[in-house]
């Protein structure tokens, strides 16, 4: 039927209220459609105008209505067409049969739409069904976690079966006074349990075992395995960085610690030879202690990126001054005179972190900003700066005037044992860029670099000044306001000179060796 006409069988008939209101209507307009069409044909014969009130009754609210309206019609077209009319004479034989005829054509009716609502109700039943079974499947099998599904799927259920309550559990449960409970068995083996409160309606209980709880085994059986699948993904993934972390820890390794301790041996063995001029000897003093220097560095930063991996690097705060801290870095660095500029306000406030990870993060930077430099001078500038959202920060910018990063390796250069190709060997491990990034998130702030190649490189420290002391109520440290003192270590050059930002980072091994 069309769906012109899909009132005629609609799941849920209209009221009888309205279907008595609607006979007694269609009676009264057929008895007025006799009388001009007794001047055409016979009256005897009209009582068929009644006929399709009458089914029209029967099909949409049913047999009852029907013959109500069968009656009616017999009894209005006795009293009102058949001689004597005003008078209603049961007793004709012409009565009896057209009563006859409208309730044998009620009760057909009536049957053809029963069985054609039926079938409307169980089309629409399985529809809904097949589209809850299409939910499931997409809610089971697409998504992370199948524990988090399973509250929206039973939730799902419950609503589209009209149930009063409905849950899943993950093993085999017993219902009690309260639940009804549905084994959910992939083949033989139980995987789960569908629990239904006990106060359901019957029919949806019916629906429910007969064709629901079997769509949604076939779900649930490849959900698991799908999950199970994703499990042994993700710890085949986990393994393989693990062994990646393995195989460039030894490259490191091998690499990084065989080249000092080589040139630590060689001047070790030269220095007991008696043919050695003083000056030599000092040479290779000096070859022996730049070299184990070299070493602890290396070490204390696979010591620090353990720390950090394994999630122990909780930072000891203290009040510190950044102003202290770069000084102490350049310092360490040991570079050559006048490398490094610094331009620091000497009204930075104090503030509030783990002064020994941030210096290390400052020397790994600074060290990697020397090394790429290319010999030219790094500037480093400091000062406090006003969020777009409010809140105070301090700003640290590394510029060095290298060759640029390339857009493809701005985060990369952050990743442990990362060396760009065709980089060369600067002497780096690999590890101080990604050290330096971690210890400034472990104290709250960021760490990230801008570069246009071939423009030089520029690495931006943010650390966050909440909880800071205003400038005004803080003892000002020794190096406070002494600007001086490292524009004569840094060789003095205007801010106008630097270069653009930008930097190659850690792209050929990061930071400090």
């Amino acid at each position: 039927m069309s769906r012109s006409f899909g009132f005629l069988i609609a799941r849920n008939p209209p009221s009888r209220t309205a279907g008595v209101l609607t006979a007694t209507a269609l009676v009264g307009v057929c008895t007025m459609v006799v009388y001009p069409l007794a001047e055409l044909a016979p009256v005897v014969s009209l009582s068929v105008v009644y006929l399709p009130a009458v089914l029209f009754v029967s099909i949409v609210w049913g047999a009852w209505l029907g013959v109500l309206a069968g009656v009616m019609s017999a009894l209005a077209f006795d009293f009102f067409h058949l001689a004597p009319v005003g008078r209603l004479t049961i007793n004709d034989s012409r009565m009896w049969v057209a009563l006859a005829a409208f309730v044998v054509a009620t009760a057909l009716a009536s049957s053809v739409s029963e069985i054609a609502r039926a079938r409307t109700r169980d089309a629409e039943d399985r529809r809904r069904e097949a589209d809850l079974v299409a939910q499931l499947a997409r809610l089971l099998l697409s998504g992370d976690s199948l524990s988090q599904a399973l509250p929206t799927v039973a939730a799902r259920l419950a609503g589209t079966l009209e149930l009063h309550s409905a849950a899943i559990e993950m093993e085999a449960v017993q219902g009690d006074e309260r639940t009804i409970a549905f084994p959910l068995r992939d083949g033989t083996r139980t995987i789960g349990t569908l629990l239904v409160g006990a106060d359901s309606p019957q029919t949806s209980l019916r629906r429910l075992k007969q064709r629901v709880v079997p769509s949604l085994e076939a779900v649930l059986g490849p959900a698991l395995e799908r999950e199970r699948l994703m499990a042994g993904a993700v710890d085949a993934a986990a393994l393989r960085r693990a062994d990646n972390v393995k195989t460039a820890l030894l490259r490191s390794v091998s690499h990084d610690l065989r080249s000092p301790l080589t040139a630590i041996s060689a001047a070790a063995e030269a220095l007991q030879s008696r043919s050695l001029s003083d000056e030599e000897r000092t040479d290779m003093v000096s070859v022996i202690g730049g070299e184990s220097r070299r070493l602890s560095r290396l070490i204390e930063n696979l010591l620090d990126l353990s720390r950090l991996q394994a999630g122990a690097a909780g930072p000891r705060r203290e009040w510190c001054s950044i102003e202290e801290l770069l000084g102490e870095a350049v310092g360490e660095i040991r570079g050559e005179e006048g490398q490094f500029r610094l331009s620091i306000d000497p009204e930075l406030p104090l503030v509030s972190l783990d002064p020994a990870q941030m210096s290390r993060a400052f020397v790994n930077v600074l060290e990697n900003a020397r090394r790429h430099s290319r010999g030219q001078q790094v500037s480093v500038r400091a000062r406090a700066v006003h969020g777009i959202a409010g809140g105070e920060r301090i700003v640290i910018r590394v510029v060095d005037r290298g060759p640029g990063i390339a857009p493809g390796q701005l985060e990369e250069v952050f990743q442990p044992f990362y060396r760009a190709p065709g980089a060369g060997d600067h002497g780096g491990s690999g590890l101080g860029l990604a050290i330096a990034r971690g210890f400034t998130e472990a104290n709250g702030g960021t760490l990230h670099v801008e570069s246009l190649p071939g423009q030089g490189s520029t690495f931006v420290f943010e650390l966050p000044l909440a909880g800071s002391l205003a400038p005004e109520l803080q003892p000002r440290p020794g190096l406070a306001g002494q600007e001086s003192l490292f524009d004569a270590v840094s060789g003095g050059a205007e801010a106008a000179a630097e270069p653009q930002p930008g930097g190659l980072g850690d792209r050929v091994g990061s930071g400090v060796g």
